[in-house]
């Protein structure tokens, strides 16, 4: 059984920056799919990144909204997944969520929740003077 667990989260002030981690036990297999969900206050979950690994390639995927903020990164051997967020903004306060799954569905797929199987408790991230 994969489990995942999110650290990094807090208070920051607008402009500032954070560093997500997630750490995925269980020993998942190195073909896979990780991607970041963010649910703030009174909004739907929305997808922020993903990154796939499949044999030696890598392939990294943003919402259009974050692109050139934040940074997907991982080490697929030691099963962690990162996100490195710039310039943020109150609108980013939100629970950030770590997903999981086995495979490497196309990329569009990377973007839907239900693409994946296992899901992070979640870590708060609030942006605010």
């Amino acid at each position: 059984q994969v489990q995942l667990v999110e650290s990094g989260g807090g208070l920051v002030q607008p402009g500032g920056s954070l560093r997500l981690s997630c750490a995925a036990s269980g020993r998942p297999s190195r073909t896979k799919s990780m991607g970041w969900f963010r649910q703030g206050p009174g909004k739907e979950r929305e997808f922020v990144a993903a990154i796939r690994w499949s044999g030696g390639n890598v392939e990294r995927n943003y919402a259009d909204s974050m692109k050139g903020r934040f940074t997907v990164s991982g080490d697929n051997g030691k099963d962690i997944l990162y996100l490195q967020m710039n310039s943020l903004e109150p609108e980013d306060t939100a629970v950030y969520y770590c997903a999981l799954r086995f495979g490497s569905p196309i990329s569009s797929l990377l973007r839907q929740a239900s693409t994946y199987d296992y899901w992070g408790q979640g870590t708060q991230v609030t942006v605010s003077s």
